[in-house]
């Protein structure tokens, strides 16, 4: 009873607040505000009866007397430094900025004795440097970058901030700096845009950060803290990834040392060392799902293609030194596939080296090829398929230039696609993320729309075709089958598997496997499709090699062609037969 009595004689005494006036001036306090993120706390002390008010609004206001948290230091000194010139596309060489980076080390020596922080100013790279007070506790140095600002903050809630970028360096780096250089610690750090080439644009916000104490610091225990936003939320840039690269030599880099959190608009970055840093946006959405498997994927497509691209030249050879002047239409028809399935997997093998020598020409050109390539092949595949169209489902057909009108077809249709593609830059590096802390890259499409609409969307109108066209012939077969049984002349089982094999084969059926690249069956039907596309030219050797053994060179499935006149008639089943033998 008497307690209550107290507390409302207090509660009586207690002079009234304004709000709005005792908190005009408040504070942030983080034991106070413990996990609320915005608003007000008012609170009553006992011994003095004044309202206390502290703000949970997390901004970044200069620092003043009471006010040490969540603010920004004003620096003591600016700096300006000559602009690094970039190149005629607007990016700087990596190595100039490796170069400004380790200069901050004779800027140090520079600065006057009682100064120990400034702003560097070098046109649109920014940054700034300090150094650790004399006779001081180590203690956590914090900074940001907002637009074309780079302040130094105060540690105790800097990655909660609203910048872009925030950083965090532990005491632990300044203890190692202090040990190795023999003399006082400082930090540099510094903002680089478009950092790099053309290859290099999957950079979220297209910033590069360097950080250098002046000193190798490595394997902390303690780790630099990144905080960095996504500018623009409307673009779906794809998987993030926390990279660092040492500063030497080519620009090349590596996730070895970074781990990543992605959480919504916010990659948090963990790195146990100081370097060059940057987030890498990787344009899969199943990278994550996918990275454990692309190292023996490219594994077993090197070998394929290595294997495929050895056979199909040996056919190539047969053909043209030893044959080619008792081939028939349906012979040069392969033989044309033969030629673009060997550039592709040429291009392919030679793909990934040119895309690591950062030459943005060489790069387009290669992609270029690739491109080209594939889409002739798919030509090809189509073109098969109409030749054995024509063939044997329709009756007296007369075709005149028939080879002429398919080769260029076969060659010319993909021309001026890869040209529009190129002409818009849509061949760049792509990025790709392995689960051995390696970084992959490749000369290729970026844009996923491009690549949805003119690859999957062509091959899918040629696999209507063809797959039609298989359908038919397999019936055909089928019927004659049946037809023959009479005479008791059945074909075995494993001719006629020879035959759908063939087909698939001849009419690029292998590549549909990736329709199948969904859910649950998405790694099987990449590693179907990896062997079975990889060693497609293999496969068409061994076919290319049986038929004509089979006819010791007297090879008759197609029609005689007489001058520049070809006339395609319905043929009969026993050459239906001699075809896929």
């Amino acid at each position: 009873m008497q307690t209550q009595k107290k507390h409302a004689n207090y509660y009586t005494k207690c002079a009234a607040v304004d709000p709005g006036e005792r908190c005009k001036d408040a504070t942030y306090k983080l034991s106070t505000c413990n996990k609320k993120k915005s608003g007000y706390i008012l609170s009553l002390k006992d011994k003095t009866d004044q309202w206390t008010c502290v703000t949970c609004n997390k901004t970044n206001t200069p620092c003043s007397q009471g006010n040490k948290t969540a603010c920004i230091k004003q620096p003591e000194t600016n700096i300006s430094l000559p602009e690094i010139i970039k190149d005629e596309d607007g990016f700087i060489d990596p190595a100039k900025a490796s170069d400004a980076l380790n200069n901050m080390t004779s800027l140090v020596k520079e600065m006057e004795k009682d100064k120990l922080s400034a702003v560097i100013d070098m046109g649109d790279v920014i940054g700034v440097l300090q150094i650790q007070a004399n006779n001081t506790e180590t203690e956590d140095f914090c900074y940001s970058s907002d637009q074309n600002v780079m302040n130094i903050l105060d540690c105790q809630s800097d990655l909660e901030t609203d910048s872009p970028w925030s950083v965090k360096i532990p005491s632990e780096a300044f203890d190692k700096a202090r040990l190795e250089r023999n003399e006082r610690a400082f930090v540099g750090v510094l903002r680089f845009r478009n950092m790099g080439n053309t290859n290099y644009t999957n950079i979220l916000n297209n910033e590069s950060y360097g950080i250098t104490m002046g000193a190798k610091i490595s394997n902390l225990t303690d780790d630099i803290e990144m905080s960095i936003k996504q500018k623009n939320m409307a673009i779906k840039v794809g998987e993030a990834s926390c990279v660092s690269w040492d500063g030497k030599g080519e620009l090349k880099w590596t996730t070895s040392g970074c781990e990543t959190e992605q959480i919504n608009n916010t990659i948090q970055c963990s790195c146990s060392h100081l370097t060059f840093f940057a987030v890498l946006m990787i344009p899969q959405s199943d990278a994550n799902e996918t990275a454990p498997h692309l190292e023996s994927l490219t594994l077993i497509t090197s070998i394929g293609c290595g294997i495929s691209m050895f056979f199909l030249s040996i056919a190539l050879f047969m053909h043209f030194l030893l044959r080619k002047a008792r081939s028939n239409q349906a012979t040069k028809i392969l033989m044309n596939m033969f030629v673009s399935l060997c550039l592709l997997n040429a291009a392919f093998l030679s793909n990934e080296s040119v895309a690591n020598t950062q030459d943005n020409t060489a790069c387009v050109f290669i992609a270029l090829v690739l491109h080209y390539s594939m889409l002739a092949s798919f030509t090809w595949f189509f073109i098969q398929a109409l030749h054995m169209y024509l063939w044997l489902i329709r009756q007296n057909v007369t075709i005149t230039n028939y080879m002429r009108k398919i080769t260029v077809l076969g060659w010319a249709f993909p021309t001026p696609i890869v040209i529009a593609i190129a002409s818009v830059g849509e061949y760049k590096t792509l990025i790709l993320k392995t689960s051995s802390e390696k970084i992959s890259r490749m000369c290729w499409i970026t844009n996923p729309y491009i690549h949805y609409i003119v690859n999957i969307g062509y091959y899918a109108l040629v696999f209507i075709f063809t797959t039609g066209i298989f359908i038919i012939i397999v019936t055909k077969v089928v019927q004659a089958r049946i037809i023959r049984a009479t005479d008791g002349k059945r074909k075995t089982f494993r001719k006629q598997l020879m035959m759908v094999l063939s087909l698939f084969l001849l009419f690029g059926l292998t590549w549909s496997v990736a329709f199948f690249s969904y859910g649950a069956m998405i790694i099987p039907s990449y590693y179907i499709f990896t062997v079975l596309n990889s060693f497609q030219g293999f496969f068409l050797f061994l076919y290319y090699y049986h038929i004509h053994n089979d006819v010791a060179g007297r090879f008759s499935d197609d029609p005689r062609s007489s001058g520049s006149t070809t006339t395609v008639v319905q043929p009969n089943m026993n050459g239906l037969e001699n075809v896929y033998k």
